[in-house]
């Protein structure tokens, strides 16, 4: 049954998540296509659509832990779109996300970026499952999924370096987060993990998986505290700079249970 308070928290989710949208278009370096797709209020109408199918699903499926809607605007929508504008998301074609839940960050970013092509990995086979018919919901021709493990899917010869661009999301540790990742990114691509300000000790403790998964030795950090303001959210950004020895990733569980 429908409640007033209900479409008070639907509005004023919108209202948050066109805010934040306004943010990212005034970001220096937008492409001008860009900025006018996040000012469009047919594209605020997808990002609406897709949380209502989410908060929908998860009444059966568990999918998130983030259930009220200015929340979830901010945690899921604004925050999946923090990459909006940065190079490594620009110059990519092809994007994979691995771990990707319920389509996170995946799916909003192959909204924002229709000419894109995406990979959304998971586990889980009910969030696949998800993932694939919220696509088809909302016409989104550029989206294909995957129910597989991220040890299985850098082996596969079809996948292995063949994306600009993995996209990582509140998954592991930053080490893990390399050896699930870097496997299926081509020389020259990039890994953007997503993680706060605070966990800047995972880059020290991430220079070993670094040098032996051919990633450059620096990583950028693009913190965002105008988009999410108080929340100290920020990106990993790892450039990766030569080929992934055939033996990474390690078997099943192995990469969480002993990082490199």
């Amino acid at each position: 049954m429908f409640r007033k308070e209900d479409g008070e928290e639907t509005g004023e989710a919108r209202a948050r998540l066109e805010r934040g949208l306004r943010t990212l278009a005034r970001r220096g370096g937008l492409p001008a296509d860009m900025s006018i797709k996040l000012l469009d209020s047919h594209f605020a109408d997808a990002l609406m659509a897709l949380m209502a199918l989410v908060l929908e699903r998860n009444e059966v499926v568990n999918l998130t832990a983030v259930t009220e809607p200015v929340e979830f605007a901010e945690l899921q929508l604004l925050d999946s779109l923090a990459p909006a504008g940065l190079p490594a998301l620009s110059r990519a074609r092809a994007v994979v996300d691995v771990g990707a839940g319920a389509g996170f960050p995946g799916l909003p970013l192959a909204l924002l970026c229709p000419e894109k092509e995406f990979l959304l990995i998971d586990s889980l086979g009910k969030r696949v499952d998800f993932m694939a018919q919220a696509a088809e919901a909302l016409s989104m021709g550029n989206v294909r999924t995957l129910h597989a493990r991220a040890e299985a899917a850098g082996h596969d010869a079809r996948l292995r370096e063949g994306f600009d661009l993995a996209l990582c999301r509140a998954v592991a540790q930053l080490p893990v987060v390399l050896e699930y990742c870097l496997p299926l990114v081509r020389t020259g691509g990039n890994l953007l993990a997503y993680k706060t300000v605070r966990a800047g000790g995972e880059i020290e403790g991430s220079l070993v998986a670094r040098e032996m998964l051919g990633a450059a030795r620096d990583v950028e950090i693009f913190a965002y505290p105008d988009l999410l303001p108080g929340r100290a959210h920020a990106l990993y950004i790892v450039r990766k700079e030569g080929g992934t020895p055939v033996k990474y990733p390690r078997r099943e569980g192995v990469p969480s249970k002993v990082p490199l």
